[in-house]
């Protein structure tokens, strides 16, 4: 099952271990250039304030800087009137994400599942509970933002949910880091060693279990319902 798996969705595979490890390579990098160039950043008028955050739309969706990268030097450049930016391209980010996911994989992984009566079974439950089931990836802060637009855009997942839960799920550590940035005194320094404090450290712990066990929570649930339907189907 698995090789056949790995097989007929290599294409997809290859693309979402890119996403995950994309963001953290690259972003060390742009630190350095955002040093030298950071005055540039700190004179943006409105209209290069829209066309910087249509930039950062892009790199998050196609995993080229990492969600709290983003946050961070947003907050540290432009502080609190870039806010509302960074959410709404947050938004943006999820819908082209969503739309690369569907181009990559044209549904191929859906239709290899759905040959598993069980695991198709489970996922469709999943998508009923789309809601709970996007806030809770988008609220950690280990989860990769790019990688989980894949993972749920692959399970058709509905487009409107998926584009206002992912800004409700990100807020919260948005806000944190965000504020992180606008305290900073120095970008290569905060984004090398973000110093978040022990309330900083607890937050983050507690979005990571939140998200861990919420998701933790809906698979259970779904797999429950499942069996429940199959035994229901049986005694018919």
């Amino acid at each position: 099952m698995f090789k056949q798996l790995f097989q007929k969705n290599l294409g997809t595979f290859i693309s979402m271990a890119l996403l995950a490890v994309g963001p953290v390579l690259i972003s060390s990098t742009l630190a350095v250039v955002l040093y030298q160039y950071q005055h540039i950043l700190q004179q943006l008028t409105w209209g290069q304030m829209a066309l910087y955050f249509l930039v950062v739309s892009f790199t998050m969706a196609f995993a080229i800087t990492p969600t709290t990268f983003v946050a961070l030097i947003t907050g540290f450049y432009l502080n609190w009137s870039g806010f509302p930016g960074v959410v709404v391209s947050y938004g943006i980010a999820s819908l082209i994400g969503y739309g690369l996911a569907q181009v990559i994989d044209h549904g191929k992984l859906i239709r290899f599942i759905s040959h598993f009566e069980k695991a198709a079974a489970i996922m469709e439950e999943l998508k009923n509970q789309s809601w709970s089931l996007i806030i809770l990836t988008r609220i950690s802060p280990v989860l990769p933002f790019a990688l989980m637009t894949f993972v749920l855009a692959m399970m058709k997942v509905d487009k409107r949910k998926f584009f206002l839960a992912s800004i409700v799920g990100m807020l919260p550590r948005t806000l944190f880091f965000f504020w992180l940035g606008t305290q900073a005194q120095d970008i290569i320094a905060l984004l090398q060693n973000p110093d978040t404090g022990s309330y900083g450290r607890i937050l983050v712990i507690l979005l990571v279990l939140i998200s861990l066990l919420g998701l933790y929570f809906l698979f259970n649930r779904a797999l429950k319902k499942t069996l429940e339907k199959k035994v229901t189907q049986n005694n018919q």
